[in-house]
């Protein structure tokens, strides 16, 4: 079946293709859920609710196209996981924006990430705190401005700024630690 007839399957509701559609897309999305949640149970979470809003919405999705389907369920993804993001904010009892200053690395060489595996930098990215993660997975991989980002997180555009910075330097000072540890693996 081939993704104009996916899409009019889905919009007419049908259970095989709704099954087809998740197993087509689960795994892509998950990988996009994992970049924002930072642990699996979540991300799990942010997958699901990220289905079951597609589902619900199939009515209001224009197809255009080969990637438009793929594009609008990662829409929805990073949206679900924005949402959360959000949610998790109001419930945290310090403010991001108050987080300590790190120290300043003098030498930010983006080529040491050359050296890392895949798996090993998202495991790094997930391992950001939420708040500097999200940013940075907005910035980086949604190519979203600092003013995009501030109205999508309810924050101001140099809160945005200032948690892209730190998120770059622990990940900076991580990938250091994790080289010279292992060396160019």
């Amino acid at each position: 079946m081939n993704e104009a007839e996916l899409v009019a399957c889905c919009k007419r509701k049908e259970p095989s293709a709704q099954a087809e559609l998740y197993r087509r897309y689960s795994g892509e999305m998950f990988a996009l859920c994992i970049r924002y949640a930072g642990n699996r149970d979540t991300a799990q979470d942010l997958l699901h609710d990220g289905f079951l809003k597609a589902f619900t919405s199939f009515d209001k999705f224009d197809y255009r196209g080969e990637g438009s389907l793929k594009a609008w369920l990662s829409r929805i993804m990073v949206n679900t996981a924005l949402e959360e993001a959000r949610k998790q904010a109001q419930h945290a009892d310090v403010d991001i924006d108050e987080a300590p200053d790190l120290a300043d690395p003098e030498s930010c060489d983006d080529s040491l990430v050359q050296h890392l595996s895949p798996d090993t930098l998202l495991r790094f990215i997930a391992e950001l705190p939420d708040g500097y993660r999200t940013v940075f997975n907005l910035f980086t991989f949604e190519n979203k401005s600092h003013r995009e980002i501030a109205q999508l997180l309810h924050i101001n555009e140099k809160s945005s700024s200032s948690q892209l910075y730190r998120a770059r330097t622990l990940l900076m000072n991580r990938i250091k630690t994790y080289l010279s540890k292992h060396g160019d693996e």
